[in-house]
């Protein structure tokens, strides 16, 4: 029980970010969700932002194979 408290506690959604938008974005926010019936605005933009971040730490994460790429001075 204890630990299902914390749980909650911890992914609880404390901070608050605001997006401005101009008219068009605004636009076409609203006809992607009519289109594609998203009801959630807000749970549509954190996990498209998420997986934005996510991505891109997964490809810019360091690989043991990776070859390192060619340059001008090395021979």
């Amino acid at each position: 029980m204890r630990r299902s408290l914390y749980r909650e506690d911890y992914l609880k959604r404390n901070n608050r970010l605001s997006v401005l938008l101009n008219s068009r974005e605004m636009k076409a926010l609203s006809l992607y969700c009519s289109r594609y019936r998203i009801k959630n605005k807000s749970e549509f933009m954190r996990t498209t932002i998420m997986k934005a971040i996510i991505q891109k730490f997964d490809d810019d994460h360091p690989t043991l194979w990776e070859e390192p790429s060619p340059t001008l001075f090395k021979q």
